[in-house]
């Protein structure tokens, strides 16, 4: 049974399974670490992920769902660009995992997109599948998507605004929007424009970046911190509105509740990747490290999802505290930053990921920032809207 200790530690199965079912994407973004950065094995990838791929990778879930008592998974289809196969391939796939799934077992489906293909047939027909769709976006003003261009250097803009109201009409479809932070850019420009898409949830990512190869340049010392904190001001002073999972996270760990983002906390993986090819694979910000970081030379057609628990580079990030070096062990923030996602620590000296995070001190001042603000408002009986 999942969690069960027998000698040995807790078994933490995986309840996040990222199927890529579209290996090339319309969009050739500028800050885009997997089609711009060091890992190239996309180009040896089927663009589409074949039929018989679908089926096994529908078989090894339900397997490790089996194995585990799993009462429910969620099952993110992704790209590249998803919505490249249109509609049709994203029903199979779900309807070959849930025929597979053992009885007791539920499935969540989710699309991540670039909104570019989606049309009011493509989210009624999804939407009617019970598919929640997440938005990728930089902002919600044309001059905020400047870095999201199309392979012959046109705007996305347009295409994406149709795709936000669409959205925005169907909030049931809704599922939110991921923003990865522009630090040149105005935090309260970034945060109105696209608390106005009305979104039921945001997630600003930090770019991916390392030591070997560090965020864009900007002023201060904890530029990406400042940012956050202020849009975390804005937010948090701003009444009822989007959930910011960054935010959310941070708040619940300092009041001692488990975490569930790779962003921060000490909670153990729980998602695993399976290309278009079958092959599982670590998450994929790995690939922003080097050629290969996200590889574990498993696939769907020869090994379990079990085996792939058992994978060094799956192990190292369910370890908690212990994974992590020495100056994150002894850090008082520790509970709560967790060391920062696994991929902002990696340096190319020989040192790997047991470094801190390169974005440490920007880390380190959101969440005293945000420890500060709470530590104000907290009163007997209290209760923040954003808590709720």
């Amino acid at each position: 049974m999942a969690g069960e200790t027998t000698g040995r530690a807790a078994v933490v199965p995986f309840r996040q399974f990222v199927l890529k079912v579209h290996s090339r994407c319309n969009l050739a973004c500028t800050y885009c670490y997997i089609y711009a950065g060091p890992d190239r094995s996309w180009r040896t990838r089927p663009p589409a992920a074949p039929a018989a791929t679908v089926r096994q990778t529908a078989r090894r879930i339900a397997e490790h769902a089996r194995t585990h008592r799993l009462r429910a998974v969620r099952i993110d289809l992704h790209g590249g660009e998803p919505l490249l196969t249109g509609p049709g391939p994203l029903l199979a796939q779900a309807a070959a995992i849930r025929a597979a799934l053992p009885a007791g077992c539920a499935a969540d489906f989710g699309v991540q997109t670039n909104g570019t293909l989606l049309t009011p047939e493509i989210l009624d027909t999804l939407g009617a599948a019970g598919f929640r769709l997440g938005l990728s976006l930089d902002g919600g003003t044309p001059a905020l998507n400047h870095r999201r261009l199309d392979h012959a250097g046109r705007p996305s803009w347009p295409a994406v605004s149709r795709a936000a109201r669409l959205l925005r009409d169907r909030p049931g479809v809704f599922a939110g929007i991921l923003c990865t932070i522009d630090v040149t850019a105005d935090p309260a420009e970034v945060y109105g424009s696209l608390r106005a898409l009305d979104p039921p949830m945001l997630d600003f990512l930090l770019p991916h970046a390392n030591w070997s190869s560090p965020p864009p340049a900007a002023a201060g010392r904890t530029p990406y911190g400042d940012w956050l904190c202020a849009v975390f001001d804005l937010w948090w002073d701003g009444g009822p509105g989007p959930r910011v999972r960054v935010f959310t996270e941070i708040l619940g760990l300092l009041l001692g509740r488990p975490g569930s983002s790779e962003a921060v906390g000490l909670s153990p993986v729980v998602a695993v990747i399976v290309d278009t090819d079958g092959a599982i694979e670590q998450v994929d910000s790995l690939k922003s490290a080097y050629e290969g970081a996200a590889a574990t030379g498993l696939d769907v057609f020869h090994h379990t999802f079990d085996q792939a628990l058992a994978h060094p580079g799956m192990a190292a990030r369910r370890t908690g505290r212990d994974g992590l070096g020495d100056r994150c062990r002894t850090c008082a923030l520790v509970e709560v930053c967790g060391g920062g996602n696994y991929a902002h620590r990696y340096r190319a000296d020989g040192s790997g990921f047991t470094n801190p995070s390169v974005y440490c001190a920007d880390l380190e001042r959101l969440i005293r920032h945000i420890a500060a603000r709470l530590k104000t408002a907290i009163t007997p009986n209290w209760r923040h809207p954003h808590m709720t």
